[in-house]
């Protein structure tokens, strides 16, 4: 049992393992940018409106900016005194131990996996928009991979087991499928050798991107302002603050739950820390800056795609360009899809950097084969650990039904949310005299506040997003007994 719980150091690891140091405190925050404002802003605010939040959407925003606020705090404190390209997974590592460590690596894994293919699935849907109005889009069959009910049946009817309904509006609507999401599983491999190719020359590429967006943002609030009617503000809170509807949580709080997703990422700027010029100043500037920047620009964008047209008509796709659309500004509209595209493509591509990140940070603890840590003594990035990761999320995207999945991505940042806060706790008492460059006000207890929050908007989400999260921590928990409690470089010590 001690062996389950034992802890690594909590010395600021500033050591070298061939990853260079490259990234400023700009190119943090602007990686932060990247992965944050994307699908929150082009695809979630319209659904958490349409069908949850009415528009108080805003409200919505607000809630989980503030929990992921708390945790953003907690990293900041922990990337600069513990340090460590693994993130919470190494802040867990030294505040409770080796289980709980691989929990929250396990965790990690499948939040950051699965939110790329995701993401690329969306990706591919205004790619093949961009391509048809030029007369030359793809045939379904290759947009689509095999259909969810396709995939049921091929299993034997097991998805309904992890709460895939086949009588769902939204299966029965998709038609039926295709053979391969081919532009879904291309990007992925384009980011791929992008990755593989160096960090900084990725992060140019982010930063050029995040203007991109930036730029389609603000056409979409230059016109927006302009054409607001307060009459599609009431009622404000059509459906409340939390209720049911059904089976279905709905209100702000439940909205909340939902567009969490659009503030994942920020913690994949701590996974920089051994990239950072200066991690123990940088790392936490990037952090906070990049968090408090995109929740003003998703409560400006929400409260004004909620007040052109009635929060009814948002639950599509592109909801931004689709207000746009119905007030007549054909030409915005267009442009706000290109930089829908190119906001995507960020969030892509900082979600698989910081997958290869916390990879190469387990397999350096032992708890996943070496084979994972190397780095090419060229580009000094882990190629090994880019190929596989993006070879296994390409194939994701392109031949697997996400739509049963994506909720487990918000449940499982929720969780390293609040391990984080809880880390910064544990530190407190056990290492006060640890040196802290950055300190989160207050004592504890804007960690135990996080930790409240973030325990709340879990409880929020549906009954069968909590199973299919038990079932993927079980088969951590069998890879973890049987091979990595062995080989930990800890019990090796």
């Amino acid at each position: 049992m001690a062996n389950l719980f034992r802890k690594k150091a909590v010395a600021y690891d500033n050591s070298e393992f061939g990853l260079k140091r490259c990234l400023s405190a700009l190119d943090l925050t602007l990686l932060g940018v990247g992965a944050i404002i994307g699908t929150g802003i082009f695809v979630l605010t319209g659904h958490a409106a349409a069908v949850q939040s009415g528009p108080g959407v805003v409200l919505s925003f607000i809630v989980a900016g503030i929990a992921c606020g708390f945790a953003a705090l907690s990293y900041a404190e922990l990337a600069s005194s513990v340090g460590g390209c693994g993130s919470a997974y190494g802040y867990s590592y030294a505040a409770f131990g080796e289980l709980i460590a691989w929990i929250i690596a396990w965790d990690l894994i499948l939040e950051y996996g699965v939110s790329v293919a995701a993401v690329a699935n969306g990706w591919s849907g205004y790619f093949n928009n961009a391509l048809t109005s030029m007369g030359i889009g793809l045939p379904d069959a290759l947009t689509r991979g095999p259909s969810a009910l396709a995939w049921n049946e091929h299993l034997g009817g097991a998805l309904q087991w992890f709460g895939f309904d086949p009588n769902a509006p939204d299966v029965k609507g998709a038609g039926a499928g295709g053979i391969i999401n081919l532009p879904a599983a291309s990007i992925i491999l384009l980011l791929m050798l992008l990755l593989i190719i160096g960090v900084k020359e990725s992060a140019r590429i982010n930063a050029a991107a995040v203007v991109i967006k930036l730029i389609a943002i603000a056409i979409f609030i230059g016109v927006a302002v302009f054409n607001v009617n307060p009459d599609n503000w009431s009622p404000f809170l059509p459906f409340g603050w939390f209720s049911h509807d059904g089976s279905r949580p709905i209100g702000v709080l439940a909205g909340a739950s939902i567009v969490f997703f659009a503030y994942v990422g920020f913690d994949a700027v701590s996974t920089a820390v051994e990239e950072a010029y200066q991690p123990q100043r940088d790392v936490p500037i990037g952090i906070l800056a990049a968090l408090i920047f995109c929740t003003l620009i998703y409560v400006i964008v929400s409260a004004l795609m909620t007040g052109i047209v009635p929060y009814s008509v948002l639950n599509v796709p592109s909801p931004a360009s689709e207000a746009l659309l119905r007030i007549g500004y054909n030409t915005a509209a267009g442009l706000v899809a290109t930089g829908v595209v190119a906001g995507l493509t960020t969030v892509m591509l900082v979600l698989y950097y910081a997958l290869t990140r916390i990879i190469v940070g387990v397999s350096r603890d032992g708890l996943l084969p070496a084979f994972f840590e190397a780095v090419n003594p060229r580009t000094h990035t882990p190629v090994r650990t880019t190929v596989i990761t993006g070879t296994v999320m390409a194939i994701m995207a392109g031949f697997i039904p996400l739509g049963v999945l994506a909720e487990l991505v918000n449940i499982g940042t929720l969780a390293a949310f609040v391990l984080v806060c809880g880390g910064v706790i544990a530190l407190r008492i056990t290492h006060p005299d640890m040196p802290r460059p950055f300190k989160t006000p207050g004592g504890i207890m804007l960690p135990f506040l996080g930790i409240l929050s973030c325990g709340a908007l879990i409880a929020f989400l549906p009954y069968e997003t909590h199973l299919r999260f038990i079932v993927w921590l079980a088969v951590g928990l069998v890879i973890y007994f049987g091979y990595s409690i062995r080989r930990s470089k800890l019990a090796m010590a």
